[in-house]
């Protein structure tokens, strides 16, 4: 009797655990690899998005481009009754800002924001880039189609608008298309403390930059694996914080670096065909892109991309030389694959903002006792909290335990020295919140 009852506790903690939403798999379906084709197409069809390019013209340069870009997601507004508020944001860059401003620029962004219905000023955010360049930074008149890099992670952030502004959630959504990437992060920063000026509490930006290619110069060709790059720790830490980190850990455990290992957790969970491949660092070897002016910012940040790039085919002149096609055009582009990806970023997107706030506070004890002891801030709307642990060496949280609705918990024979620990809010409705680092200790 005493064995089946294991085993029956057993199966309905594995039950619990593996509890899904079809919410989630209605999202993915409704993602569309043929609308994304079509977007993509359209933007490539600008001829350039230089950031310095036309801005008069309606069918060449980013004025166009960004005209259409704002028409698609009021759109969306249309037939959602007017869930987005879609509006322009601007600042302008004076010639000589750095090497790559060789004249004055209004650097625009657009941005649609679907308010929350309970926590309207916290938002998640996915971001696609709308400038695109050639060999030369600075030649902002011949065709830069930009295809893959990056009219597919602004395809992806209008497709994933029209999917979730058919569901109200909790928190807010902003989708956004940036400018100024390619001169030197422009857009990002604007945005960025745009939101500082706000008082927007930033849950976290999923920056798109390059989700359409499945062949890389590397030799591999695949349709599953993509990565997610994260910085460890916010540059915005104190030196108390940074003392504190030699003693506790969290070396590899900073705001940025639970985003990644959300998104990895939930991927494998509703679309275990994909392979997310968590990077540790910020960016690509010494390049850049539209989440680090938010990571400069304090704020949770991360890169969607392709795991397997092709350098041929970025930031090119369009040519043949020794036989080698150049240039970032449409037939490059696996439209099915950059549809995938924008189904990552959406059931990441719907997950975060239908949980509740993560705890602000974790605090951990149990140094020299035979267990781990926690203590956390209460967290409205959370109807219970879930420990999370794993090996020091593990990438991503291993193991965890469901403890209900109370604010300390001890993990009985579990040494703390032996493991990373952190903790997690979940809401009536099941999902969570990014885990927390313990930010704290008490003895």
């Amino acid at each position: 009797m005493r064995i089946l009852l294991f085993f029956g506790l057993l199966t309905v903690s594995f039950i619990s655990s593996a509890q899904t939403d079809q919410r989630i798999y209605d999202i993915i379906d409704a993602v569309s690899a043929e609308r994304t084709e079509n977007d993509i197409t359209k933007l490539a069809n600008f001829g350039t998005r230089h950031t310095l390019s036309d801005t008069v013209s309606q069918t060449r340069g980013i004025g166009a481009a960004r005209r259409w870009i704002k028409s698609e997601f009021e759109k969306t507004s249309e037939a959602c009754s007017g869930c987005l508020n879609v509006f322009y944001q601007k600042d302008l860059v004076k010639k000589g800002a750095n090497q790559r401003i060789v004249k004055d620029v209004e650097i625009v962004n657009v941005l649609a924001v679907q308010r929350g219905t309970k926590y309207p000023n916290r938002y998640i955010i996915m971001s696609g880039d709308i400038d695109s360049r050639v060999s030369d930074p600075t030649n902002f008149t011949d065709d830069s189609p930009g295809a893959n890099d990056n009219a597919s992670g602004m395809a992806g952030t209008i497709e994933a608008a029209r999917v979730l502004s058919k569901y109200k959630f909790e928190n807010s959504i902003i989708y956004m298309g940036l400018s100024g990437e390619e001169q030197g992060l422009f857009g990002g920063g604007g945005v960025a403390a745009y939101a500082k000026e706000q008082g927007w509490e930033i849950i976290g930006i999923f920056n798109n930059d390059m989700i359409g290619n499945i062949t890389g110069v590397d030799g591999i060709t695949s349709s599953t694996d993509f990565r997610i790059f994260s910085e460890p720790v916010p540059p915005t830490e104190t030196e108390e914080q940074r003392r504190a980190r030699r003693f506790y850990g969290g070396e590899v455990d900073g705001i940025s670096r639970q985003l990644a290992r959300y998104v990895h957790k939930n991927t494998k969970k509703y679309m275990p065909e994909m392979n997310p491949m968590m990077i540790y660092r910020l960016d690509r070897f010494g390049r850049g892109g539209h989440h680090r002016p938010f990571n400069d910012a304090g704020f949770a940040g991360i890169r969607i991309m392709e795991a397997h790039e092709n350098y041929t085919q970025q930031h090119q002149d369009i040519r043949v030389e020794d036989g080698i096609a150049y240039g970032d055009v449409l037939e490059h582009v696996n439209f099915d694959y950059a549809a995938k990806l924008t189904a990552v970023n959406a059931i990441n997107l719907a997950s975060l903002a239908w949980a509740p706030p993560a705890p602000e506070t974790v605090k951990i004890g149990g140094i020299v006792e035979p267990s781990a002891k926690f203590q956390w801030s209460k967290v409205d709307g959370a109807k219970g909290y879930k420990i999370y642990w794993r090996d020091t060496t593990s990438p991503t949280w291993d193991s965890s335990r469901y403890v209900g609705d109370v604010t300390e918990f001890t993990l009985d024979g579990i040494v703390i020295d032996n493991y990373f620990f952190g903790v997690s809010s979940v809401g009536e409705n099941g999902f969570e919140s990014p885990v927390v680092f313990p930010n704290g200790v008490f003895r």
